[in-house]
């Protein structure tokens, strides 16, 4: 019986003591609202390195992003020397070939970006009767073939390697620029698939 209330008295006491700490814990932790409280490794939430945005003593101007010296280019970045003019279009026409070869493994990745990017406007057969002009989302989408012209002038059919590129690039009216989706490559890819597509009578 004696060890038994012992027993019982020990457990109130540790109770208690439980009671009292998470007490302490709960009201210290609710004093400071700004404060994080306690961090587990508290190197994995700081990064080591500045933020963009942060003070950095180690330049000249106290800024940690910096504006990249003159004359030079991110790494992997095509620089396009045409700008988004008539002008700049016109001169694309006449200046650019497309540098990748003709062949069957090109067409087919052609193929696959035209139809991923493309064909939910042009359409499949590049007749202008794609899914969104169908179902009247978009309107007055050219066909590549037969005698659909373009709004800049000229035949569709008669586009120039170099303007279809441009028109990738910077886009034109309801068509938005491909520029951030598709790579240089890619687009040359398009254009050569394109061109495949002019052909059809």
């Amino acid at each position: 019986m004696k060890g038994s209330t012992l027993a019982m008295n020990k457990n109130k006491v540790v109770l208690a003591s439980f009671c009292i700490l998470a007490s302490a814990v709960i009201f210290s932790a609710c004093k400071d609202k700004q404060s994080t409280g306690l961090e587990y490794a508290r190197n994995m939430y700081d990064p080591i390195a500045y933020n963009p945005d942060q003070p950095n003593k180690n330049f000249k101007n106290g800024a940690t992003a910096q504006t990249p010296p003159a004359h030079t280019a991110p790494v992997g970045f095509d620089k396009y020397d045409y700008p988004n003019t008539k002008e700049g279009y016109e001169a694309a026409g006449a200046a650019l070939v497309n540098p990748l070869a003709a062949n069957e493994q090109n067409l087919i990745s052609g193929k696959h970006y035209f139809t991923v990017f493309c064909a939910p406007c042009h359409g499949e057969k590049g007749d202008g009767q794609g899914h969104l002009v169908k179902i009247e989302k978009v309107s007055g989408i050219p066909s590549y073939h037969g005698d659909a012209t373009s709004s800049r002038g000229g035949n569709m059919k008669d586009l120039s390697a170099g303007k279809i590129y441009h028109t990738i690039m910077y886009g034109l009216n309801n068509m938005g620029s491909h520029a951030s989706q598709l790579s240089p490559e890619e687009r040359w890819k398009v254009v050569m698939y394109v061109q495949q597509l002019q052909k059809i009578q």
